[in-house]
């Protein structure tokens, strides 16, 4: 990482609340065509997140400790602050002297920008301004919260317009928390409804969603050169597994993400 931070823009994007097996089968069946054209070999890489809830998890990953390898380690990390001591930073990893990834970005040159999505993004007060407030730049609106059917096309919207709006010589890093996923997803499956509620298969309705417009924020990205991309989940949810539903909890649902790095290279 050494040899991107710098000269590559950097894109986080959490699919907020995604189930690894969900993501796994619809990789499998080609049900997330140009989500799988990203990934090695078409397959998520399944990890472990470091948090059960949105909050917990992205403080953790601005921390530098993205999804952890479902696979005995130790694993050498892409991104640690200088921590004496840590067995998981190695050559490679891109070290950084302050508390976070972000501030450290933003040190380093970066211009960094949040696009939020569920609650813990909405500034609407004390909770919902911490991690979007590490940001030098951040948004967020009704538009790109939980409760939207067309969130993902609202953010990608902002993220279009901040991107034109940046100085070409500056390193980007943007960040979008994508809220699709999340609890009330019923609405992306047609023929659902809001009695019905939210299942399993109206979570893999609303990842499909993601995957329809998904190319045009890389295309946006890659437009402005060379990028390093990381997409992956915060932490999964219950629906009724083992008698648990929702998220905050420790199930095996709940624990294991899939997650995915990759390059764009400039258009």
């Amino acid at each position: 990482m050494n040899d991107v931070v710098g000269g590559h823009d950097l894109l986080l994007i959490t699919l907020d609340t995604l189930r690894y097996d969900v993501a796994a089968e619809l990789a499998a069946t080609g049900r997330t065509p140009n989500l799988s054209a990203r990934t090695p070999g078409g397959a998520w890489a399944e990890r472990h997140a470091p948090g059960s809830f949105t909050y917990a998890s992205h403080q953790a990953m601005f921390a530098g400790f993205l999804p952890t390898p479902a696979t005995p380690g130790p694993h050498r990390r892409l991104f640690a602050a200088r921590f004496a001591g840590s067995e998981t930073t190695a050559a490679g990893t891109y070290v950084f002297e302050t508390p976070d990834l972000v501030s450290g970005l933003a040190a380093a040159g970066y211009h960094t920008v949040c696009i939020g999505g569920v609650g813990f993004f909405n500034k609407r007060g004390p909770l919902g301004s911490v991690l979007p407030g590490y940001f030098q730049e951040s948004h967020w609106e009704p538009e790109f919260g939980v409760t939207s059917a067309t969130s993902f096309e609202a953010q990608i919207d902002r993220a279009e317009k901040v991107i034109a709006g940046l100085d070409p010589g500056r390193r980007l890093f943007l960040f979008m928390n994508v809220s699709a996923l999340h609890q009330p997803n019923w609405f992306h499956l047609p023929g659902a409804t809001r009695e019905a509620g939210d299942t399993r298969t109206t979570h893999a309705a609303a990842l499909e969603y993601v995957d329809r417009h998904v190319e045009r924020l890389l295309a946006a990205l890659s437009a402005r050169g060379p990028a390093f991309a990381i997409v992956c989940s915060d932490h999964g949810t219950a629906y009724g597994d083992d008698g648990y539903t929702g998220h905050r909890l420790g199930h095996e649902v709940v624990w294991t993400v899939p997650y995915t790095h990759f390059f764009l290279e400039a258009r």
